[in-house]
Protein backbone atom coordinates (compact mmCIF):
# COMPACT_ATOMS: atom_id res chain seq x y z
CA UNK A 1 0.00 0.00 0.00
CA UNK A 2 1.31 3.28 -0.91
CA UNK A 3 0.98 6.52 1.24
CA UNK A 4 -1.29 9.37 0.52
CA UNK A 5 -0.19 12.60 1.69
CA UNK A 6 -4.42 13.63 1.26
CA UNK A 7 -6.00 10.89 3.09
CA UNK A 8 -6.97 13.27 5.59
CA UNK A 9 -8.43 15.41 3.30
CA UNK A 10 -10.30 12.62 1.49
CA UNK A 11 -11.07 11.55 4.74
CA UNK A 12 -12.75 15.38 6.03
CA UNK A 13 -14.83 15.67 2.56
CA UNK A 14 -15.96 12.00 2.65
CA UNK A 15 -17.61 13.22 6.34
CA UNK A 16 -18.60 16.29 5.24
CA UNK A 17 -20.43 14.63 2.87
CA UNK A 18 -22.19 11.89 5.15
CA UNK A 19 -23.27 14.88 6.99
CA UNK A 20 -26.35 14.47 4.83
CA UNK A 21 -26.93 11.01 4.89
CA UNK A 22 -29.99 9.88 7.39
CA UNK A 23 -28.13 9.44 11.13
CA UNK A 24 -29.69 6.11 10.56
CA UNK A 25 -28.28 4.57 7.62
CA UNK A 26 -24.53 6.30 8.52
CA UNK A 27 -22.15 6.30 11.51
CA UNK A 28 -20.81 9.54 10.59
CA UNK A 29 -24.23 10.91 10.22
CA UNK A 30 -25.19 9.73 13.21
CA UNK A 31 -21.92 10.85 15.29
CA UNK A 32 -22.64 14.61 13.40
CA UNK A 33 -26.26 14.44 14.99
CA UNK A 34 -25.72 13.34 18.61
CA UNK A 35 -23.17 16.52 18.97
CA UNK A 36 -19.90 17.37 20.11
CA UNK A 37 -20.26 15.83 23.64
CA UNK A 38 -20.74 12.50 22.43
CA UNK A 39 -18.08 12.92 19.74
CA UNK A 40 -15.69 14.05 22.12
CA UNK A 41 -16.70 11.13 24.32
CA UNK A 42 -15.61 8.80 21.57
CA UNK A 43 -12.57 10.78 20.58
CA UNK A 44 -11.53 10.05 24.30
CA UNK A 45 -12.34 6.33 23.89
CA UNK A 46 -10.43 6.12 20.71
CA UNK A 47 -6.96 8.26 22.48
CA UNK A 48 -7.46 5.70 25.43
CA UNK A 49 -7.33 2.90 23.26
CA UNK A 50 -4.49 4.51 21.31
CA UNK A 51 -2.50 4.99 24.43
CA UNK A 52 -3.17 1.24 25.19
CA UNK A 53 -1.91 -0.23 21.85
CA UNK A 54 1.21 2.06 22.32
CA UNK A 55 2.25 0.74 25.69
CA UNK A 56 1.46 -3.13 24.57
CA UNK A 57 3.83 -2.40 22.27
CA UNK A 58 1.50 -3.36 19.02
CA UNK A 59 2.44 -1.56 16.17
CA UNK A 60 -0.30 -3.37 14.14
CA UNK A 61 -2.86 -2.33 16.72
CA UNK A 62 -1.20 1.09 16.94
CA UNK A 63 -2.02 2.20 13.85
CA UNK A 64 -5.61 0.50 13.51
CA UNK A 65 -6.51 2.52 16.87
CA UNK A 66 -4.71 5.64 15.42
CA UNK A 67 -6.71 5.74 12.03
CA UNK A 68 -9.81 5.71 14.82
CA UNK A 69 -8.84 8.23 16.66
CA UNK A 70 -7.69 10.54 13.36
CA UNK A 71 -11.84 9.50 12.06
CA UNK A 72 -13.13 10.86 15.33
CA UNK A 73 -10.87 13.79 15.43
CA UNK A 74 -11.72 15.01 11.87
CA UNK A 75 -15.39 14.46 12.45
CA UNK A 76 -15.29 16.69 15.63
CA UNK A 77 -13.64 19.04 13.00
CA UNK A 78 -16.35 18.90 11.09
CA UNK A 79 -18.86 19.37 14.13
CA UNK A 80 -17.55 22.52 15.16
CA UNK A 81 -17.20 23.95 11.98
CA UNK A 82 -13.16 23.14 11.68
CA UNK A 83 -11.45 21.86 8.50
CA UNK A 84 -7.87 20.47 8.66
CA UNK A 85 -6.72 23.76 6.69
CA UNK A 86 -7.38 25.11 9.86
CA UNK A 87 -5.20 22.93 11.63
CA UNK A 88 -2.55 23.07 9.05
CA UNK A 89 -2.11 26.64 8.85
CA UNK A 90 -1.55 26.17 12.70
CA UNK A 91 1.09 23.49 12.57
CA UNK A 92 2.62 25.74 10.21
CA UNK A 93 2.54 29.08 12.53
CA UNK A 94 4.23 26.48 15.08
CA UNK A 95 6.86 25.33 12.52
CA UNK A 96 9.96 26.49 13.76
CA UNK A 97 9.51 27.13 17.16
CA UNK A 98 10.37 25.57 20.33
CA UNK A 99 7.94 23.36 21.62
CA UNK A 100 8.84 25.01 24.86
CA UNK A 101 8.74 28.35 23.49
CA UNK A 102 5.47 27.54 22.08
CA UNK A 103 3.99 26.57 25.09
CA UNK A 104 5.23 29.36 27.09
CA UNK A 105 3.97 31.89 24.82
CA UNK A 106 0.80 30.03 25.02
CA UNK A 107 0.81 30.17 28.64
CA UNK A 108 1.35 33.97 29.06
CA UNK A 109 -1.80 34.35 27.56
CA UNK A 110 -4.79 33.17 29.74
CA UNK A 111 -6.89 32.49 26.92
CA UNK A 112 -4.97 29.83 25.41
CA UNK A 113 -4.83 26.12 27.02
CA UNK A 114 -2.16 24.63 28.48
CA UNK A 115 -1.77 21.82 26.32
CA UNK A 116 1.38 20.14 23.94
CA UNK A 117 1.73 21.90 20.73
CA UNK A 118 2.34 18.42 19.40
CA UNK A 119 6.20 18.80 19.02
CA UNK A 120 7.05 16.42 21.50
CA UNK A 121 8.15 18.03 24.31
Amino acid sequence: MTADPNILERLFAAIEERRRAKPSESYTASLLAAGPDRIAAKLREESEETIEAALADDPAALSAESADLLYHLLVLWAAQGITPTHVWAELGRREGISGHAEKAARTADPTESNESNGEGE
